[in-house]
C-alpha cells in the first residue's frame, strides 16, 4: 500500500511517517514545504529506509502533487500539512488561509483528478484522509459535555477557522464529486519532536534554561492531551479502515488545566534534573496576560473510533509526559539548533481586539 503524507516533516506528520515505515508492506512518500516548523531531523531514523521517500514541495503546487500521486502510485493520501499554532495565527492569519484553506483546495483538486483516472479496483481502494483538530468545535464550557462528531462547528481563532473551512471543503468534495474521504479531529498532541512554541516543550526547555514558565491567565483553561504516537496509530487505522464519508474524533481522555500540566512538568524535572540549592521548578511559573479568544476547554469523545475501529490510547497522560520530558533531556541535538537559530521561546499572539 502506497501512502502520500503531506506535512510529514512536522510534529504529527513525522510521527505518522515513522509509524507507517515500520510496516514493510507500506511505502511512504512525504511531501513537505519545510516551513519554520518542518524539520527533516525528525525523520532521521527512517531517512534511508527502503520504503520512504521525501519530496520538497508546497501543497499549493497542484501540478507537483499530481505528478507525485502518479509517480508513486498512491493509494492513500494523509493530508496533515497545515499551519497549526494559534498564537501565530493571531499575529499573521494570511499564512493560515493560504496553506490550510487554499492548500487543501488544491490537494483536493489534485486528488480528484488522480482518482478519476484510476482503474476501477484502485479507484475503490483510494482514500483521502483529512487530519484536523478539535479546535474547530470552539469554546466548550467547563460544566458541559464533550465534543462528539456531531458537535456544531464554532471556531474562535484564525487557525481554527481555517481548519474548519478545510474540513468543509473535504466534505464538499465527497458530497459533490464523490471523492472517497475520511476525516479525523484530534485533541492536543504532545510528545517527542514537538516544535518548542507549544506549551509542553516550551515549558520543558524554558525550565532547563532557568527562564520563566509562562502560563496564560490563571492557567484554568482545560485541554484533552493525546500522546503523538497514539495519534499516529489512530490516523493509520482511520486511513486504512475508516468508513468513507465518516469523521472520527481522536482524544487521549486526559483533561488537564494548563497550570496542572506545567506543574506536572516541573515535578518530573525536580526528580530528573534538580535545580541548585534545593529550589523547585514551580518557582519559575509566571502568569502572563491571556491570549485573545482563548477557548476555555476542549474535550473529545473518542468512543466512535474505539467502538468502530478498535483504537485506544496506550499512554496515560502521566506516562506520556514522563516519556516526553525524558526525550527532551536526552535529545538536545534536535532541539538545541531550534532554540538557538529559529525560536528562542519569545511570546507570540499578543494582538488585541481593536488594535490597528
Amino acid at each position: 500500500m502506497n501512502f502520500l503524507v503531506t506535512g510529514g516533516a512536522g510534529f504529527i506528520g513525522s510521527a505518522v511517517c515513522r509509524h507507517l515505515c515500520g510496516n514493510p508492506a507500506y511505502r511512504v512518500t512525504n511531501i513537505d514545504k519545510l516551513t519554520y516548523a518542518g524539520n527533516l531531523a525528525s525523520l532521521r531514523s527512517i531517512e534511508n529506509a527502503h520504503n520512504y521517500r521525501f519530496v520538497h514541495a508546497d501543497i499549493c503546487d497542484d501540478r507537483t502533487i499530481l505528478e507525485v500521486l502518479h509517480h508513486d502510485d498512491i493509494d492513500i493520501v494523509m493530508h496533515l500539512a497545515a499551519e497549526s499554532h494559534v498564537d501565530r495565527s493571531i499575529d499573521g492569519p494570511g499564512a493560515f488561509i493560504e496553506t490550510n484553506i487554499v492548500g487543501t483546495y488544491r490537494m483536493l483538486n489534485s486528488a480528484l483528478e488522480y482518482w478519476r483516472g484510476l482503474p476501477d479496483v484502485k479507484k475503490g481502494q483510494f482514500r483521502f484522509h483529512h487530519v484536523s483538530t478539535d479546535e474547530v468545535f470552539g469554546d466548550l464550557p467547563f460544566d458541559s459535555g464533550i465534543f462528539t462528531e456531531q458537535t456544531p462547528y464554532a471556531p474562535s481563532s484564525p487557525y481554527s477557522a481555517s481548519k474548519a473551512a478545510s474540513d468543509h471543503l473535504v466534505r464538499a468534495w465527497h458530497d459533490t464529486y464523490g471523492l472517497p474521504v475520511v476525516l479525523s479531529n484530534c485533541s492536543n498532541n504532545y510528545g517527542p519532536f514537538h516544535f518548542p512554541e507549544k506549551l509542553i516543550p516550551l515549558v520543558i526547555l524554558n525550565a532547563l534554561d532557568e527562564k520563566p514558565l509562562p502560563v496564560y491567565g490563571a492557567g484554568a483553561n482545560v485541554r484533552d492531551w493525546l500522546f503523538v504516537e497514539d495519534h499516529a496509530r489512530a490516523l493509520a487505522i482511520v486511513a486504512t479502515r475508516g468508513v468513507v464519508g465518516e469523521s472520527y474524533n481522536v482524544g487521549g481522555g486526559s483533561e488537564r488545566t494548563n497550570l496542572a500540566v506545567v506543574q506536572a512538568i516541573c515535578d518530573i524535572l525536580d526528580n530528573r534534573r534538580p535545580r541548585p540549592a534545593g529550589r523547585r521548578y514551580r518557582d519559575l511559573i509566571t502568569f502572563v496576560t491571556d491570549r485573545p479568544g482563548h477557548d476555555r476547554r476542549y474535550a473529545v469523545d473518542a468512543s466512535k473510533i474505539e467502538r468502530d475501529l478498535g483504537w485506544k490510547p496506550r499512554e496515560s497522560f502521566d506516562s506520556g509526559l514522563a516519556r516526553t520530558v525524558d526525550w527532551y533531556l536526552q535529545n538536545e541535538w534536535w532541539w538545541g539548533p531550534i532554540r538557538s537559530e529559529r525560536y528562542a521561546g519569545e511570546r507570540l499572539g499578543e494582538a488585541r481586539k481593536g488594535a490597528a
